[in-house]
């Protein structure tokens, strides 16, 4: 068995099923590999760096690790813009390289380049393999930290590795022997602090709620809370598919794509519930001390980040909110009548503004004549900012 071939089986021991991908020489083991395989996808894009991108929406649309892979060099390089958006957006993803021979690094060989140090800012693990014996735990432990810490991994495969019969490490001095398999733990915070938390969203009567892609996952738990507070729900663009926009009391996005109702929200509010969100333009939360805050989050990292939190919970969205609602008085529905009324104005504003007649100008008029202030979309629609 060839070394690529154990990479492709330790892969599939994962449950990688798809790899978005661009062929070239210094991948192509793994390539050749995978076609004998056949038990992996393969999608191939038009560009490295359209691969990275697909990889971190696989990973943001169905909760799996994303892999993807290129050559070394050049095509390498071009993974690392999707790469960042895997880190910033704390997404679980897989970068697989090639590099030239190993009989040959260090000497400026063609499309050599240290990749290691490239993706040492942005991966969570990254590293060469230099011998057969070594894949297996970098395999391991690179997926096992990407799934762990929601951040890319980088694994390098020289060519001529690649192409090596495999071995296995020993049971003796200078090898190490790993296995596959990560069971992601419920983490809860304690029950003083779900108790402060409960003790400020009680004391609000005006609840505004903002979530994120943390809340994925924990519709029920949060309308249920949302019930129980009277709260209205605004959406950061991450969180956006986290709850249907036509519940009466969803908001929709905030922000520079966000909606006036959202807007209305977070400066009408007392109180600010955050769930799973690292939205990042603070000026579009409530004023310092115009509300009192709590924040949810399994990364303590962005707690209390973007705005002053009194109570910082951090835990798993779903099961926090569990363990948080029986704490929860149930609230009138004065002020979720208000946000109400904000959504229902703010949809016959946006079917007037669909309905005007259409604007009027020369085919051949620069289209910025075409349009004047006073014409244009209104800023803040709906559904967006156009």
């Amino acid at each position: 068995m060839k070394t690529a071939d154990f990479f492709v089986d330790r892969l599939k021991a994962w449950g990688v099923r798809r790899i978005y991908g661009y062929s070239g020489d210094g991948i192509n083991g793994v390539i050749g590999a995978l076609q004998r395989d056949g038990g992996i996808e393969f999608i191939q894009p038009r560009h490295e760096e359209m691969g990275a991108f697909m990889a971190v929406a696989h990973a943001k649309f169905t909760g799996e690790l994303g892999v993807c892979l290129a050559t070394g060099g050049p095509g390498a390089t071009h993974l690392i813009t999707g790469l960042y958006d895997a880190r910033a957006d704390h997404m679980p993803v897989l970068a697989i390289c090639g590099q030239a021979e190993t009989t040959v690094r260090g000497a400026s060989y063609q499309q050599e380049l240290n990749l290691d140090r490239m993706f040492a800012d942005v991966a969570a693990f990254v590293q060469e393999v230099s011998h057969p014996a070594q894949l297996a735990h970098v395999v391991d432990r690179a997926i096992r930290l990407a799934i762990a810490r929601r951040a890319p991994s980088v694994i390098i495969l020289p060519k001529d590795v690649q192409e090596q019969t495999y071995e296995a490490p020993k049971r003796a001095h200078g090898f190490t022997r790993s296995g596959p398999g990560y069971s992601r733990p419920v983490m809860t915070p304690p029950g003083d602090e779900l108790r402060r938390a409960a003790d400020v969203l009680n004391a609000g009567e005006k609840v505004a709620i903002l979530i994120g892609a943390g809340a994925l996952g924990a519709a029920d738990e949060v309308i249920a809370v949302a019930d129980s507070l009277g709260a209205g729900v605004a959406k950061a663009l991450l969180g956006k598919c986290a709850l249907p926009d036509d519940l009466p009391f969803v908001t929709g996005c905030i922000g520079l794509l966000g909606t006036r109702p959202s807007s209305d929200l977070m400066t009408g509010c007392d109180t600010l519930l955050m769930i799973g969100t690292g939205f990042p333009w603070s000026e579009f939360l409530p004023e310092t001390g115009a509300a009192r805050a709590v924040q949810i989050d399994i990364d303590p990292a962005m707690l209390s980040l973007r705005y002053p939190c009194e109570v910082n919970l951090h835990g798993d969205a779903a099961e926090t909110l569990r363990l948080l609602l029986p704490m929860l008085k149930r609230k009138s529905d004065k002020w979720r009548e208000t946000v109400e009324g904000w959504m229902e104005s703010s949809i016959s504003d946006s079917m007037r503004t669909s309905l005007s007649p259409p604007l009027r100008g020369r085919s051949d008029e620069p289209i910025s004549r075409m349009f004047t202030r006073s014409e244009a979309m209104p800023a803040v629609t709906r559904f967006g900012t156009i």
